[in-house]
C-alpha cells in the first residue's frame, strides 16, 4: 500500500488535544473556550504540482478532509484500548471505539467547513489538525452520500458531547470533576 501526502496543514494548532500516554489517552486542550476546536480556522495547501485537482470545489460549502496525525509516537500507535479523552470515568473500549488519532493508522478525517479558496489554498473551520499534518485527501462533503439515518452513538460519547456543548470539556482543566 503506498500513500502520497498530497500538501500539508497551515494551523495555529501547534499540539494536539489527544495525545497516547502511559498507555492510555490524555486529553491535553490548547485553545481555552473553544470547543472541539470547531473555530480554529486553517489552511489546506495543496501540492503545487497537482494543479487543478481542486477545481470545482468552491462549489460545496463543506469538505472531508483525510490527514495523517503525524505527531502520534510509534508507542501511540499501539494503543488497543483507551479510556475516551483519557477520563477514567468513561469505560476502556478499543481504540476503533474511539476518535483518537492514537491507532494503528493514525489517519483522521474531519468535515470542515469551506470558507474560501485561492488557488490550491482552502481556508477551512474546524479542522483539528495541527500545524504540519500531511493532507492525505480531499472530498466534497455530500450529506445524501455520507449522512447515515437512525444512528446510534454509545452514551459515553453521548456524554461527551454534551459536556463540550455545555462548555464543561473545553480548556485545559476540564470544569467537571474526574
Amino acid at each position: 500500500m503506498q500513500l502520497r501526502s498530497v500538501g500539508i496543514v497551515r494551523s495555529p494548532l501547534n499540539e494536539p488535544s489527544l495525545v497516547a500516554d502511559s498507555g492510555d489517552l490524555e486529553w491535553r486542550p490548547q485553545i481555552s473556550g473553544v470547543s472541539e476546536g470547531r473555530e480554529v480556522i486553517s489552511e489546506v495547501v495543496i501540492d503545487s504540482d497537482l494543479a487543478g485537482i481542486a477545481d470545482g470545489l468552491e462549489d460545496f460549502s463543506h469538505l472531508l478532509v483525510l490527514y495523517w496525525a503525524h505527531h502520534v509516537p510509534p508507542e501511540g500507535r499501539s494503543l488497543i484500548k483507551a479510556h475516551p479523552i483519557g477520563r477514567k470515568d468513561l469505560p476502556l473500549v478499543g481504540i476503533f471505539a474511539t476518535c483518537s488519532p492514537a491507532r494503528p493508522n493514525p489517519v483522521c478525517a474531519m468535515v470542515v467547513r469551506l470558507l474560501e479558496r485561492k488557488g490550491n489554498v482552502l481556508k477551512v473551520q474546524g479542522l483539528d489538525a495541527i500545524d504540519g499534518s500531511t493532507l492525505i485527501d480531499i472530498k466534497p462533503y455530500n450529506p445524501g452520500y455520507y449522512a447515515a439515518g437512525d444512528v446510534k452513538v454509545a452514551d459515553w460519547m453521548e456524554r461527551i458531547h454534551k459536556e463540550f456543548a455545555e462548555g464543561l470539556i473545553a480548556d485545559g482543566d476540564s470544569k467537571r470533576t474526574r
